[in-house]
């Protein structure tokens, strides 16, 4: 029997499309010859090939359908690998494309554009949008891109919680300047504004005016993108840390609870990047209010620059004070 399966085989000759391979995937007949094929063509990973892929930054390209995903790729890329259509719905999939600036590598992905969940039928886009979200975990900074014309709606808003869920850098793209009419010396700070207010979920995301049509602005976007990937990746020593947690207790100390009981905090760390995670020892966890815990997350902004990255605080209870360190918020 195998004999006459080679022998069949032996027609796909006529195909010219190389020597064919019999191979039974129920008994595994010729898969051994067919994997010792394959090993000879699959190319060989160097330990520069790794430290590479580990520097290059991953860019997920995100926002609604038609505010200019797909022209910003062709504009980086500097050819046409996206196709741009006035028709929503128009890329499908996910698109990669490898860039190069001053000695840093930049894997974009443009992705579908992503509409109300209750527009969303169960189908094509269902996935579509199943692999934007992907993309998001992909990447290290995502490009939050909005139509300046259009202005901001919810639906940006809850990518913006999506993007500071999955905990991913963002750089807020106000896309389509070109077509703003009667510009003038204000016009673009009131851009900024504007885009960093009806996006407050991400008010640490940093907004930049570009065209994607004319290239305005883009080197400046890049600038962006290697500013907050360098954030969402920074370490801080815990001696700076509780510096700065010292002296914003200092200012403003825990409130005393119901029950007479005062919030102490005993120190912090950072515990993890990508992005940065700081932990909180205190007392009782459940001492602290959210105006206060944002408090904290703010004065560790200011203090440390954390620009264009969200910060994690995980608040810690302990049992009891450990036995170094003095607690703050007596």
């Amino acid at each position: 029997e195998q004999d006459e399966g080679e022998l069949l085989a032996a027609e796909f000759w006529t195909l010219g499309l190389g020597n064919p391979y019999p191979v039974s995937a129920i008994h595994g007949t010729g898969t051994g010859d067919l994997l010792d094929e394959l090993i000879i063509h699959i190319p060989r990973v160097t330990p520069d090939d790794v430290a590479k892929e580990e520097q290059t930054i991953n860019v997920a390209i995100v926002g609604k359908p038609n505010v200019g995903k797909s022209s910003l790729l062709n504009r980086f890329a500097g050819v046409e690998r996206a196709i741009v259509s006035d028709i929503p719905g128009t890329t499908r999939d996910t698109v990669d494309d490898i860039i190069e600036r001053n000695g840093q590598t930049y894997r974009l992905l443009d992705t579908a554009g992503i509409r109300r969940k209750k527009a969303v039928n169960y189908g094509t886009e269902f996935f579509m949008i199943n692999r934007a979200f992907k993309a998001i975990r992909r990447s290290d900074v995502v490009m939050l891109v909005v139509d300046i014309m259009e202005g901001i709606s919810e639906q940006e808003t809850r990518l913006a919680e999506r993007i500071a869920e999955e905990g991913r850098a963002c750089i807020i793209v106000v896309n389509k300047w070109d077509l703003v009419p009667d510009k003038d010396n204000d016009s673009h700070k009131i851009a900024l504004e504007y885009a960093s207010k009806a996006l407050r979920t991400i008010p640490w995301a940093r907004p930049v005016v570009v065209s994607a049509v004319t290239g305005q602005r883009l080197p400046a976007l890049l600038d962006a993108v290697d500013d907050a990937v360098r954030q969402h990746r920074r370490r801080v020593t815990t001696s700076v840390l509780n510096e700065v947690l010292k002296e914003a207790v200092e200012w403003h100390k825990p409130t005393t609870s119901a029950t007479l009981k005062t919030g102490r905090i005993y120190y912090c760390t950072q515990v993890a990047i990508r992005p940065p995670t700081i932990a909180m020892f205190v007392n009782d966890a459940k001492l602290f209010k959210d105006n206060y815990k944002r408090y904290i997350e703010g004065q560790f902004r200011k203090a440390l620059g954390l620009e264009g990255t969200p910060l994690r605080i995980l608040w810690r209870s302990k049992g009891m004070k450990p036995s170094s360190g003095t607690p703050y918020g007596k």
